[in-house]
């Protein structure tokens, strides 16, 4: 037989060492997704706070100096810049060429120049297989705690380059969870800002029946706030990809992890057999040896 006793042994003991590690790594992603699905939640309240606070200085009106390169269109020798948030690990599925595949789907209708920042090797790796030149690559925050700091790298990066005009409009592209454990692309505009967007936030009700005003600074106060808009939409970005990160790495462990259970009870039905097997043959040798010394000793006894 190919397989012995104690080789299937020795592979049924690896299965169950592998199945313990898959197991660990998928009680670490589901914890990681509570994690950033609470970030989430707080990040949200925060920034329905700033967006109340952008409603009363857009109300207020005569800002447009202030806004600055915030809110002005393009130039025809602008180039488009992108960031793209995707993972530095793997065993997370499709999930770096999901948001690859949508980032160079959009950019291909953007004509010019393309300038994109990377955050994670994986799709990294798969943006500059596809042809594009990648100036900046980052690393893919470990904890909430962490995305912090990347944000503020993202924003001195981007903000630099579109208030120089070296970039026309700054997009976002990341993968944002779903119903259950799934995920789908996502893209958002964060430089210019919509003028849309900014009609409807001036339109929308105040909550109260105190309207507030902004006194003194306003121009001063209309950049704090749209500072803190910019922080927000990175920070949402970068949590809702890790969320989407674990969300993958977490189906594709229970994947890993029924295929070897799969695995474990075929290796397990074929020891038992093998076990089986030798201890038939173990018999009948037996059985033909005494069988044997029987004949033998027949002649001699008669």
């Amino acid at each position: 037989m190919s397989d012995t006793t104690a080789s299937l042994r020795r592979k049924i003991d690896m299965a169950g060492d592998l199945r313990s590690v898959v197991h660990a790594m998928k009680g670490l992603a589901a914890a990681n997704i509570e994690q950033h699905r609470q970030s989430g939640l707080a990040l949200g309240d925060y920034a329905r706070t700033v967006e109340l606070g952008l409603t009363v200085c857009f109300r207020e009106g005569g800002h447009d100096a202030a806004l600055g390169g915030a809110s002005s269109g393009p130039s025809a020798s602008s180039a488009v810049g992108a960031i793209v948030f995707g993972s530095d690990q793997g065993l997370v599925g499709q999930f770096n060429e999901v948001i690859a595949t949508e980032a160079l789907a959009a950019l291909a209708t953007r004509p010019g120049e393309h300038r994109v920042w990377a955050v994670g090797e994986r799709v990294h790796t798969r943006l500059v297989e596809a042809g594009l030149q990648v100036e900046g690559l980052f690393a893919v925050p470990s904890s909430v705690s962490a995305i912090t700091p990347l944000v503020g790298q993202l924003l001195v990066e981007g903000e630099a380059r579109h208030s120089s005009g070296e970039i026309g409009e700054l997009h976002l592209f990341y993968n944002r969870p779903t119903q259950g454990s799934g995920y789908e692309p996502a893209r958002h505009r964060l430089l210019p800002l919509d003028d849309a967007w900014r009609i409807e936030l001036a339109a929308r009700p105040w909550p109260t029946k105190s309207l507030p005003e902004v006194p003194g600074y306003g121009t001063r106060t209309l950049q704090a706030f749209l500072d803190e808009y910019l922080f927000v939409s990175l920070f949402r970005a970068c949590a809702e990809s890790l969320a989407s990160e674990n969300a993958s790495r977490l189906a594709a462990m229970q994947r890993a992890e029924k295929n070897i259970d799969d695995l474990l009870e075929t290796l397990n039905r074929t020891f038992h057999r093998v076990r089986q097997s030798g201890i038939d043959e173990e018999l009948f040798d037996v059985i033909t040896g005494f069988e044997a010394s029987q004949s033998g000793a027949a002649p001699g006894g008669s």
